[in-house]
């Protein structure tokens, strides 16, 4: 019975014990938050948040850090940048300086802002920024044991950026924030980087057309001039002078972009006008159309390359190139003219058939039917005495004589081998297509059109006709290719390549050199 007694008993003290230790905490929590709003009633009790901290002494230091956590986009039609980021501001205010641990800091809501003085912190560049307020302001104030206040804010700052675009697409650009007071000097308060961080930026940032390769941060002292307007005389001495903090972001170009969009097509285009001097030069048509083609895609692809950029009044190094991919595909149009210019009329190829197919008895039989037909009404130029049949047979025969014993041969030969013979006599009422050649055999100096009767001791004669078909195959006559297009198809590949060595030596190793520079800075 005692040890349950004493069981019981100790059972109840422990419960009583943790009553009072839960009535203590109850009544120190509520001391503590009775504590926390007396503290901030006594600090802000009497405070001024229209004065600086240590008014009339030393100027207030302002120490800022930037955490980035995301850039774009980037403009170079408007020149500006974008990006998100957290702008924290630290300082001391002792007049906010409570008594404690000095571990001890004070997590207050955002509305005391409104009842603390702050710095008046604005973007000496900034174009268009603002505070993200979803789904509550996205501000936060801390307040230290020593009176020191942090104030963070995620703002997305779109800034402006001065661009020089002459080694665009490989560039290095140099975006710089600037921000300071806007109100105060350099007397009364002064902005600093933190030491421990200055400009953070987040692992997992990426860029879609740019690499940030730097970031370096520096102090700067702004001066304001004002001039007397009635005097004209500037008050350089007596400006006041503005604390102000600058960052830059050093960002270099991705080039894969153009290099499939622009530089391969351009080099497309070039080889493409070469083809040209590959063509036969009587191909007047398929060269001038080829040039003309390749002309009217190069001046689309030039100015669908300068959409994205501003008008601005020197040239980049996208223009040098597309530049010259015009101007060798236009000089492959101008070398077409004059190899046109030096080549002389009638002087295109000779081909010979001495072949009959089996598809063209038709065509003889319509030859032979529309030759005696002919024959009938040309009376006057047949001798007496000789019968239709025997004028029809001689044409046939003078016909196969001169196209060496083969029957409705086609021959294409040079214009400027053709021999017309000119006739004081009565002309015929018919015109007929000269079939005779310069080169040709001395049996063949003289060639009589078909249609037309001689006298018989012109006529020729059988065995003359069985020579001619056990004549040789004469072989063709191909046109001779232009010195200028042999010249061409070495000499434009070989300064096209030569061009390209110096123009992307050039400008690389120029792009490296402002790499240099700007990191070293």
């Amino acid at each position: 019975m005692l040890q349950r007694f004493l069981i019981l008993f100790f059972i109840t003290e422990m419960n009583w014990a943790l009553s009072l230790t839960t009535k203590a905490s109850k009544i120190r929590q509520r001391n503590n938050h009775q504590n926390i709003s007396t503290l901030l009633d006594n600090l802000l009790r009497g405070y001024d948040n229209s004065v600086r901290p240590d008014f009339g002494g030393p100027p207030a230091i302002i120490e800022v850090d930037i955490m980035v956590r995301s850039m774009g986009p980037i403009s170079e039609v408007d020149m500006t940048y974008s990006m998100d980021c957290y702008f924290r501001q630290s300082w001391v205010d002792k007049r906010l300086a409570f008594a404690g641990n000095s571990k001890d800091t004070l997590a207050l809501s955002i509305s005391m802002l409104a009842r603390i003085w702050k710095p008046d912190t604005y973007f000496y560049n900034g174009k268009q920024s603002y505070l993200h307020t979803i789904t509550t302001p996205n501000k936060f104030v801390r307040l230290y044991q020593d009176g020191r206040v942090l104030y963070s804010s995620r703002l997305t700052i779109k800034a402006g950026c001065p661009m020089n675009l002459e080694d665009f697409p490989m560039d290095i650009q140099r975006c710089p924030l600037k921000f300071g007071s806007f109100g105060y000097t350099s007397q009364d308060v002064i902005y600093q980087w933190n030491r421990a961080r200055q400009v953070a930026i987040a692992e997992d940032m990426k860029l879609s057309q740019f690499d940030l390769i730097a970031t370096p941060a520096a102090n700067h002292t702004d001066t304001v001039v004002n001039s007397d307007i009635k005097s004209g005389v500037c008050s350089l001495f007596m400006a006041p002078k503005y604390s102000m903090l600058l960052v830059s972001f050093h960002l270099q170009r991705h080039m894969g972009n153009f290099l499939i969009q622009v530089y391969g097509p351009c080099i497309l285009l070039v080889v493409l006008s070469w083809v040209s001097f590959w063509l036969n030069r009587e191909a007047t048509a398929d060269r001038v159309s080829l040039g003309i083609t390749t002309v009217l895609t190069m001046t689309f692809l030039g100015l669908e390359a300068r959409t994205d950029l501003p008008k601005v009044p020197y040239p980049t190094a996208l223009d040098f190139f597309v530049f010259l991919s015009f101007t060798f595909i236009f000089a492959t149009i101008i070398q077409f003219a004059v190899v046109h210019y030096f080549t002389k009329y009638g002087s295109g190829e000779c081909y010979f058939s001495n072949e009959l197919s089996s598809e063209s008895s038709s065509d003889e039989d319509d030859w032979k039917s529309s030759d005696t037909k002919r024959t009938s009404t040309e009376t006057p130029f047949n001798e007496p005495g000789l019968k239709k049949s025997n004028s029809t047979n001689s044409k046939r025969t003078n016909y196969q004589g001169v196209n060496g014993g083969q029957p409705h041969l086609l021959e294409v030969i040079p214009l400027s081998m053709c021999s017309i013979p000119i006739t004081s006599g009565r002309r015929s009422s018919h015109n007929f297509p000269c079939i005779g050649c310069a080169e040709a055999d001395e049996d063949d100096k003289t060639y009589i059109p078909s249609g037309i009767n001689v006298i018989s001791g012109q006529r020729l004669s059988f065995q003359g006709q069985k020579h001619r078909r056990k004549k040789k195959k004469r072989t063709p006559r191909f046109n001779s290719v232009s010195k200028i297009d042999r010249a061409s198809r070495i000499f434009f590949p070989l300064l096209f390549l030569t061009i390209n060595l110096f123009y992307w030596y050039s400008y690389l190793s120029r792009t490296k050199r402002i790499q240099q520079l700007n990191v070293a800075y």
